[in-house]
């Protein structure tokens, strides 16, 4: 199974393994990561699931519909690495794939 490193604001990090067809939220919420509250359960009906993805990541990743770019526009501090993890979905191309949650939501 794909490693998906999250590492909170204070640069504290959780590896854990997720299985692939899962959401990277689905994973942290499986694996109790804080920072990640997921309150849509996955719908993009909000950004409480808004990450930075690590730069060396963002190519190696499918591009950010719409929807999802309108979302983060809501999401606290977004920067051009945002994306929301209920949107980034895991295969073993994403194994190592490190993701941060914002200050405002660890």
């Amino acid at each position: 199974m794909p490693k998906i490193n999250y590492i909170n604001s204070e640069g504290n990090s959780k590896t854990v393994e997720v299985e692939n067809g899962l959401s990277v939220m689905e994973g942290a919420i499986q694996n109790d990561i804080p920072g990640i509250d997921a309150d849509c359960g996955g719908s993009m009906a909000c950004a409480t699931c808004h990450v930075y993805v690590e730069e060396n990541w963002l190519n190696k990743l499918p591009k950010a519909e719409d929807a999802e770019i309108d979302m983060i526009d809501m999401a606290y501090e977004p920067k051009k690495n945002s994306r929301l993890s209920c949107q980034l979905i895991v295969t073993n191309e994403l194994d190592g794939l490190t993701v941060t949650t914002p200050a405002k939501q660890s």
